[in-house]
């Protein structure tokens, strides 16, 4: 593989282009086959018809589920921005540390029976 080929990638294939066409309905099935079984098709047109007999419900629910998203990301970063600054840079990965040593129950045991 080329440099030019890895960083531009090939052409996108076109569904009804003849050279490309085999392979555009095996990975369709390929597709198509995975959703059968794992049942994504089933639960697709589950929320599908539920969409379309209930549009309002529908449009709440997933802009609830958006905007409570968005609030716990705002009120996450909110709750870093106000930690003490005692003059110390911690990096995210010790201050993992330290609330999870917080939260363990203190154990003196030295592991010995």
């Amino acid at each position: 593989m080329g440099w030019k080929k890895l960083i531009f990638g090939e052409k996108m294939p076109d569904k009804d282009d003849p050279k490309y066409e085999k392979r555009y309905k095996k990975e369709v099935e390929a597709g198509r086959k995975a959703a059968r079984f794992l049942r994504i098709d089933k639960m697709a047109g589950c929320a599908q018809r539920f969409a379309c007999k209930h549009p309002k419900w529908f449009l709440g629910i997933v802009f609830g589920i958006v905007l409570g998203c968005l609030a716990l990301n705002v009120y996450r970063m909110v709750s870093v921005c106000i930690l003490p600054d005692n003059g110390r840079h911690v990096t995210a990965t010790e201050r993992q540390e330290i609330l999870l040593k917080q939260k363990q129950p203190m154990n003196h045991d030295d592991g010995q029976d």
